[in-house]
């Protein structure tokens, strides 16, 4: 199984989490409690997934063929997402919630159960969103979606989105969803209001919700999926990220990543001390007597130099868990990056601050990026931009800076004396 893929998996595995228990005034709260959690997973990928995880009822499907996979605007990832439409086969239950895993639930939302046969919300103007909608199961909607799939129906991004749009033509003209206050469940098709599906892009515009028609009840993530809630990089890029995990510190907790990060830790501590205890033999190997040029051996200390804080920077990034919580995460970034530029530091004998500017230019960024009273997006976005204005000179002395101290070094008596 892939990464991506892994990193999904756990992303629903949080996600079933977040859907059974809330926070509330009075302690927490059992949500669905009288409701099955339903997880549609592929046959070829049952051997990742194991019977009634996270108390959910895994439901065994075969993939369905996407007959939209050719066209020219189709996007790969979006492959399986048909396979949605086993949900209509669920006949078992009278009402089917079906969630995206990039869903973050922010309070109990059961009286989604007392919407119509299809209910959905409006994230586009025109266009509903299926990272969420509310279904009732039926054999014959669902052959009848088979068929359409089968002669090929029109479907203009060859994912579920366009298929299931298409199959709801009508859905903007539908009346708005409003649950009876005594429970029952309606018939026909409704619009949910926007606070069912608050796309996090709206957040980062105002840095604060304002969600008409309906109270705020779940936010979804749509975009770049290495952006997703759960990679600790995601935040501070994207603020909501923390409240993500938030949820999962809540839920599933972090006790499977702690001991890599943990190890990680350990060496990068053990790294920073054995460099500084074997500066001087370790720089002898860098600076050593040659017959060659002085030119040359100027080429290959730049560029072994260039590599090495390359190398420091990308590294540790790989190395780390990518669902750890976001302050683990940087900060064992940090510390990795710091340790492999120690190697360079004292193995080439270059400055220090130099060096390290780039490393004190990331972490003045996330701290601008992270500094949580903005009044809006665009004040945000402009801070971050006078900062990386104002440091990208220091970054380019601190370059120059560091090439200057190879050559010195190379040049100096004490390591290449002068042929007379």
């Amino acid at each position: 199984m892939g990464r991506l893929a892994s990193d999904i998996l756990l992303g629903i595995a949080c996600h079933l989490r977040d859907v059974a228990w809330f926070d509330c005034p009075g302690g927490r709260s059992r949500w669905m409690e009288s409701k099955d959690m339903a997880r549609l997973v592929l046959v070829n990928l049952v051997r990742w997934s194991r019977e009634q995880e996270d108390g959910a009822k895994v439901v065994r499907v075969e993939n369905l063929n996407n007959p939209y996979s050719n066209q020219n605007n189709f996007d790969k990832r979006f492959k399986l997402t048909l396979n949605k439409l086993y949900a209509w086969s669920l006949v078992d239950y009278d009402r089917v919630v079906m969630l995206d895993a990039d869903n973050l639930f922010l309070r109990n939302a059961d009286e989604l159960f007392q919407c119509g046969q299809f209910c959905a919300a409006f994230i586009n103007p025109c266009i509903f969103h299926t990272g969420l909608f509310v279904l009732q199961p039926s054999m014959e909607v669902f052959k009848d979606m088979l068929h359409e799939l089968k002669i090929g129906r029109d479907n203009p991004d060859g994912a579920d989105q366009g298929f299931i749009g298409g199959y709801f033509p009508d859905l903007l003209d539908q009346p708005l969803f409003r649950a009876p206050p005594n429970g029952s469940k309606l018939n026909g098709t409704y619009r949910l209001p926007l606070g069912y599906q608050m796309d996090a892009s709206y957040y980062y515009l105002r840095l604060h919700w304002s969600v008409p028609c309906g109270p705020n009840s779940v936010i979804t993530f749509p975009g770049a999926p290495w952006l997703k809630p759960w990679y600790w990089w995601s935040w501070p890029v994207l603020p909501l990220g923390i409240s993500w995990h938030a949820q999962r510190q809540q839920t599933l907790g972090y006790g499977a990543e702690m001991p890599v990060v943990l190890i990680q830790s350990l060496i990068y501590l053990g790294i920073i001390a054995m460099t500084r205890l074997a500066r001087p033999n370790i720089s002898k190997l860098c600076y050593r007597r040659s017959d060659k040029s002085i030119t040359l051996i100027h080429t290959v200390l730049k560029m072994i130099a260039a590599w090495s804080i390359v190398a420091a920077y990308v590294v540790p990034f790989v190395l780390i868990p990518h669902t750890i919580h976001p302050l683990l995460g940087w900060s064992l970034y940090f510390l990795g990056t710091f340790a492999l530029c120690f190697i360079a530091i004292n193995a080439l004998l270059l400055p220090m601050l130099p060096v390290l500017a780039l490393w004190l230019g990331f972490l003045g960024v996330l701290f601008v990026m992270a500094f949580p009273w903005y009044p809006d997006g665009v004040i945000r976005a402009l801070s971050v931009f006078a900062y990386a204005f104002c440091a990208a000179p220091f970054a380019w002395l601190s370059v120059v800076k560091v090439m200057s101290s190879i050559q010195a070094a190379v040049e100096r008596e004490a390591y290449f004396p002068k042929i007379g």
